[in-house]
């Protein structure tokens, strides 16, 4: 069983957005330096500016890189929401469940940019015994073969490597970050971020509760840094998303960087995080300058002072007609395609996104209540 989903014509998702809940954490859990699952706040790390003029390419030879190759499903994520109902005494209350990489590109998706050849690949599974939540997730073979074609593409002479240029976001978020608050943490330390060595292994990742017009949502996601401390009260908390960008020279930069700030707001929007700071760079990956951006203001900036290459509103009202299937499902999107493909797999199941241990636990809630 298969059915298409047109993006075009994308003029029947202008108009005011469909209405917004406000993220909020819910709860947490950590990745430790050899990417162990810990169910606490340990990983989370804290922002302080980093140094100007520095090489991000230093360090590369030394980069202890995370294996991402292994599928970890939703694992970590339902293991965390499965500890907070059995606190609770009752499962939390959600449409949709997934990792906010998956809503990224959903909101993305309807984006055609000339020039830009978008494929993805996700999985849909809406589960009957788990009391009718969706849960999504990526294709994880197609992600690495994608990974692995993206890596294996020979760059341009003088012009640094794939591989290269992903480290360089990486070694901004080493400079940018502290492992305790400004005070707590010595100034040897502070001055001496750039010696740090690269490991992308350890991660903090917040789970929020939020929606978008009538469908909850219950998203997972890595949060760079916060900017103070994490607040004890229920409060807002000032996260922080941390990127990198080639410097803006002209203005065919400026719309480049446009089109990556929709990804940018995006990411920021759906799990809460008020602040992004983007760390510029020459193209021989030399932090040039830093500049502060408030998540909430990027879509009008856009409209008023920018080329208009997207438009807040759309994402949005793309993202809530999308979703709305049950058994398991793969939406699929061919390059160069203006179809976004929505095609059934199993008709009943989980597509092995869910482990038993998730299951069981959701049936022994059903069961409870019943």
């Amino acid at each position: 069983m298969s059915s298409t989903f047109d993006i075009q014509p994308i003029g029947r998702f202008v108009g005011q957005s469909a209405a917004i809940k406000r993220p909020r954490e819910i709860a947490c859990f950590s990745y430790d330096g050899k990417h162990q699952f810990r169910q606490d706040d340990s990983s989370i790390r804290y922002y302080y500016p980093p140094t100007l003029g520095a090489d991000l390419s230093k360090g590369f030879d030394t980069f202890e890189k995370l294996d991402d190759e292994e599928d970890e499903h939703l694992d970590s994520l339902l293991k965390t929401i499965m500890a907070h109902e059995q606190k609770a005494g009752q499962r939390v209350e959600a449409d949709i469940i997934t990792w906010r990489g998956m809503m990224t590109k959903f909101r993305n998706e309807r984006h055609v940019l000339p020039g830009y050849n978008v494929r993805s690949s996700v999985l849909i599974s809406r589960y009957h015994k788990t009391d009718l939540n969706s849960f999504v997730e990526e294709n994880k073979k197609y992600k690495v073969e994608s990974q692995r074609r993206q890596s294996q593409q020979v760059s341009q002479p003088s012009r640094p490597s794939q591989d290269m240029m992903s480290f360089w976001g990486y070694k901004f978020e080493t400079l940018c970050l502290l492992p305790a608050t400004w005070h707590e943490t010595p100034r040897d330390y502070i001055e001496n971020r750039e010696n740090e060595i690269v490991n992308n292994h350890a991660q903090y990742c917040s789970v929020v509760k939020t929606g978008i017009g009538s469908s909850v949502m219950i998203l997972g996601g890595e949060v760079d840094a916060v900017w103070d401390s994490k607040p004890t009260d229920g409060s807002p908390i000032n996260w922080v998303e941390l990127k990198t960008s080639a410097d803006i020279r002209n203005d065919r930069d400026m719309v480049t960087f446009e089109r990556k700030l929709m990804k940018f707001w995006i990411q920021s929007f759906l799990l809460g995080v008020p602040k992004i700071v983007v760390g510029f760079r020459t193209p021989d990956g030399f932090l040039k300058r830093v500049e502060e951006m408030d998540t909430a203001s990027i879509p009008g900036t856009v409209k008023r002072r920018g080329k208009g290459t997207w438009d807040g509103n759309m994402c949005i009202n793309f993202a809530s007609s999308l979703l709305d299937c049950d058994g398991v499902w793969r939406i699929r999107r061919k390059e160069r395609s203006s179809t976004i493909e929505v095609f059934k797999i199993e008709e009943t199941g989980h597509g092995d996104i869910l482990p038993d241990e998730f299951i069981n636990w959701r049936i022994k809630l059903v069961t409870k209540d019943q």
